[in-house]
């Protein structure tokens, strides 16, 4: 029997019939709007954020930033347009499975797979960890494959992918972050849940099918589990998107932007409404039934690891 991770595998990343290959240039396709694709805010807290963990490891030249299922390249390029101080040092790398992703990169270097270390900087997994494979078992510790079973069958999650692309994460880098952001709970907590609250499908940004129906039309998600990723390695933060980047200043940026439309909102240049677009976009970021609820996860290195 061919298990759900190889199913998932085929219906997401086969390199003729998988989703991020059919979909479009998105790791998502356009089928779901990721931090990034808000707008250009949340690069710019971003750049914020890579700002001050590049004066905390003392300025490093090159100082790397590995974003990991990069999709378009959408936050490289907000990230750039932000002009972070840290940009002459900066060695950007955008890993992304699908050549579809990958033909649309415009900033910094373009790579299928994670860069060799050792590396000084930043990994980014922004709502990548959520659709790599992984492998399923009903409640009589039977492992499920690629066929439907009911809906009220419980289901827990082992998400060895997640873990895997973790620890590679962390050998690869000598000094910096790790930085996941994604929707997280527990196994536990998805154990005692029905398996559509957390398992889930989108298509034209709405929910899809159950995820074995039409396999490669629509993206596959699942909650990642932040008690498997801990047991591997013990995380220096934890905390809510809407919390990490109030830490960042989206507060300050926002403020920015609406002393930039009250400045030049008779004129109706294209600064007072980039600035006016900041309240709307941080109301999404911030969201906390939405982008803001999600979950972020840091690991440190100081180098003696």
């Amino acid at each position: 029997m061919t298990g759900f991770a190889e199913f998932m595998e085929r219906a997401l990343y086969h390199p003729e019939h998988g989703f991020y290959e059919r979909g479009g240039a998105g790791r998502r396709g356009g089928h779901f709007i990721t931090s990034p694709e808000t707008g250009p805010l949340f690069g710019a807290v971003v750049g914020r954020m890579l700002d001050r963990r590049w004066e905390e490891l003392g300025r490093p030249d090159p100082f790397t930033v590995v974003d990991a299922g990069a999709g378009p390249g959408t936050l490289a390029r907000t990230v750039a347009k932000a002009q972070p101080g840290c940009t002459p040092a900066l060695r950007w790398i955008n890993v992304e499975r699908s050549a579809a992703g990958r033909a649309a990169h415009t900033v910094g270097e373009s790579t299928p797979a994670m860069p060799e270390g050792p590396i000084t900087g930043v990994i980014i997994a922004n709502e990548l960890l959520d659709n790599l494979p992984l492998r399923l078992f009903d409640g009589r510790g039977g492992e499920v494959g690629e066929h439907r079973p009911s809906a009220e069958t419980r289901l827990t999650p082992r998400q060895d992918r997640a873990c895997a692309w973790l620890a590679q994460a962390l050998d690869i880098l000598s000094q910096g972050t790790v930085v996941v952001i994604d929707y997280m709970s527990t196994t536990g907590q998805m154990a005692a849940r029905p398996w559509p609250e957390w398992l889930r499908t989108y298509r034209g940004h709405q929910r899809g099918d159950d995820p074995w129906a039409a396999p490669g039309t629509q993206d596959i998600t699942c909650e990642v589990a932040l008690d498997q990723l801990s047991a591997l390695c013990q995380p220096t933060r934890v905390t809510s998107q809407a919390a990490w980047l109030k830490a960042h200043s989206i507060g300050e940026l926002v403020a920015e932007g609406q002393a930039a439309w009250q400045a030049g909102a008779a004129r109706g240049d294209l600064a007072a409404l980039a600035g006016r677009s900041r309240a709307l976009e941080s109301e999404a970021l911030l969201d906390p039934a939405g982008l803001g609820g999600f979950t972020v996860a840091e690991w440190e290195l100081s180098g003696t690891n």
